[in-house]
């Protein structure tokens, strides 16, 4: 009999979810065929992680952002994906392959409305960015979390820069001198990581796919 790669178990303090195998694009998708089919069972109920000896750090990482910014899961706070990406990017040192070497501004928490950052060098967000909040950098910009403020990267002239966010929404994007505004519905209409980036003089924004 075939085992299910994907099966949610329920204790007193909540559910979890228990992972099988190693092939993370066949777990991506049964995940999502079972939680289509009973969206409703989960939603409230406090998500206590996932257990996956089969996959990485940064692999579990991506499934527990799945859970929360597409099906919109309410974690357990220390199970959080945004504490899990404290721990495997920030202690590590492995925000992303693409951030340039550099000074970096860390910011811990919920940017709010009226709230303008600035920094001569990288700025990483570990957790959201609400519409109304700014971001501006003369490097890159990686949010940890929700990106549905104001984001400008790469300002005096750096073409290299990147903006990158788990959930990517912004209300403006700017990258040196190249501005995006959104469109009605916001930017992204798909949440999942994404990348932009210049490309042939123009602002392009692709999927961040970790494990390719």
């Amino acid at each position: 009999m075939k085992r299910d790669m994907v099966t949610f178990k329920g204790i007193n303090e909540g559910i979890y979810l228990e992972v099988y195998g190693s092939d993370i694009e066949l777990i991506k998708k049964e995940l999502d065929e079972k939680i289509s089919k009973q969206l409703n069972f989960f939603q409230g109920m406090k998500f206590l992680g996932v257990k996956a000896e089969g996959l990485t750090p940064e692999q579990v990482l991506e499934i527990s952002l799945i859970l929360k910014y597409k099906y919109d899961f309410v974690f357990d706070t220390e199970e959080d994906p945004l504490n899990r990406a404290s721990k495997i990017f920030v202690e590590k040192d492995r925000i992303s392959d693409d951030l340039s070497e550099g000074m970096t501004k860390f910011l811990y928490g919920t940017l709010r409305s009226g709230q303008v950052i600035e920094y001569n060098g990288n700025i990483v967000v570990v957790g959201d960015v609400n519409p109304g909040a700014v971001l501006k950098a003369t490097g890159n910009i990686i949010v940890l979390g929700v990106l549905k403020g104001v984001a400008y990267a790469g300002l005096g002239g750096n073409n290299d820069a990147i903006v990158a966010a788990y959930d990517f929404m912004p209300t403006q994007l700017k990258i040196n001198d190249i501005i995006v505004r959104a469109p009605d519905g916001g930017i992204s209409q798909y949440r999942s990581p994404e990348v932009a980036k210049i490309y042939d003089g123009e602002i392009i924004i692709e999927p961040y796919l970790p494990n390719k």
